[in-house]
């Protein structure tokens, strides 16, 4: 190997902090084909993960079965520049709306994108990445999508660098996360949840209910809102947002919501004072 490529791939690759990952497809974009890659496997500058899968070497290695997830999602989106962000309860949980969910342990991360490797979900990690498309909102797939410290602040000291993740804000998130009722979510869970979100900004709310392709989860969110009746419901009102017409079914043996016309369990069916009738 050439002595000057060599140590500018040197440099280049110790620009990765520890115990970060970069995959196959951006070493081949700075010049670093497959036969290359396992040559620096054999120096000690990249660790193999899986095939095409690679990370900087750790001075205290922890099992290869047992890999952090947030080093993973932060190395997409900070150094391989894949459009993806943390999105649903995951969002609301590291923002501080969720107090059950520890996002470690074999625990559930939803990762919104759209140009997802096939590896992320072959890698051992600790824990499920659950996949979603950025389709659930028209014209502007990335509203409402921005870094965020992490107030949890789970496996933070232990990273190196400073990056924060890019993931929605509570308003998005909770759309996301009424998205997945009421098969990958609960109506209990979630209803925990709309209790915490006293603070959502309205104006953000209306743009992202505007823009929501999901007929459903408009009128859930107004289920959810009319019930809680924090004071942001006040500015906004149901028939400014395509509701559709006509009555959907959501869940077996509940009952219609008399407003919003969609069936949920009883216990929601309630009209809260929020919804001006």
């Amino acid at each position: 190997m050439n002595g000057q490529k060599y140590k500018n791939i040197k440099i280049l690759l110790e620009s990765v902090p520890a115990g970060f990952f970069v995959d196959s497809a951006w070493l081949e974009r700075h010049g670093i084909g497959r036969r290359s890659s396992y040559y620096h496997v054999k120096r000690g500058w990249l660790e193999r993960i899986h095939r095409g899968v690679f990370r900087r070497p750790v001075p205290c290695p922890s099992k290869p079965n047992i890999l952090d997830w947030k080093p993973c999602l932060l190395s997409m989106q900070h150094i391989m520049e894949y459009t993806l962000h943390v999105g649903g309860t995951s969002a609301l949980a590291l923002q501080g709306h969720i107090h059950y969910l520890h996002l470690g342990n074999n625990d559930t991360v939803w990762v919104y994108g759209d140009d997802m490797p096939n590896w992320l979900s072959r890698i051992p990690l600790n824990a499920k990445l659950e996949t979603r498309s950025r389709s659930l909102f028209s014209d502007v797939p990335d509203l409402c999508i921005s870094e965020q410290n992490d107030q949890r602040n789970t496996a933070s000291a232990s990273l190196p660098w400073d990056w924060t993740l890019t993931m929605s804000t509570p308003e998005r998130a909770i759309l996301e996360a009424l998205d997945e009722l009421p098969n990958y979510e609960s109506f209990h869970n979630l209803d925990m949840v709309f209790e915490s979100l006293t603070n959502l900004r309205p104006r953000r709310l209306a743009e992202l209910l505007n823009l929501c392709k999901k007929i459903r989860v408009v009128r859930l969110f107004f289920v959810f809102a009319d019930r809680h009746d924090h004071a942001w419901r006040k500015r906004l009102d149901p028939q400014e947002f395509n509701l559709g017409t006509g009555d959907r079914a959501l869940v077996k043996g509940g009952k219609i919501h008399p407003r919003y016309r969609i069936v949920v369990p009883d216990e929601f069916v309630k009209v809260g004072s929020g919804d001006g009738t």
